[in-house]
């Protein structure tokens, strides 16, 4: 079975989806990027969908799912590169991804990631004191 590639970038993980999801391979990312984000000690998981045409119900689920599991491992979790049609189509289910945080690209996204780190330190910080 096929695998999405996790990249390692500093204190985050970079997932680029660049294949049609289906359920098998939504499952595999959910469970290797929970490994990752344990054994990298990430705190920011960025997932680029920018690729996907449509993203499914099962499929949006499954982005709130990556959300929360990675917030439960203390890791922020941004999706970047969300077509109009498929915000759209999102709401329309009623998937809100109310514990995903999204950005118009990597770049953005990236951003939103670093802000958090800083924040993190700097009540990490406040607290040695």
């Amino acid at each position: 079975m096929d695998r999405i590639p996790i990249l390692k970038l500093g204190s985050a993980l970079l997932v680029t989806i660049q294949v049609d999801m289906h359920d098998r391979l939504a499952t595999a990312l959910q469970e290797d990027l929970t490994e990752k984000i344990v054994s990298a000690r990430a705190k920011g998981v960025l997932i680029d969908i920018s690729a996907l045409e449509i993203v499914d119900s099962f499929i949006g689920r499954m982005l709130d799912h990556i959300a929360a599991i990675s917030r439960m491992l203390d890791a922020e979790t941004v999706v970047v590169g969300m077509r109009p049609a498929v915000a759209i189509t999102l709401v329309e289910l009623g998937l809100s991804l109310s514990g995903v945080k999204t950005a118009l690209n990597v770049e953005r996204g990236m951003d939103l990631i670093r802000r958090r780190l800083i924040e993190t330190e700097a009540a990490d910080g406040a607290g040695d004191e």
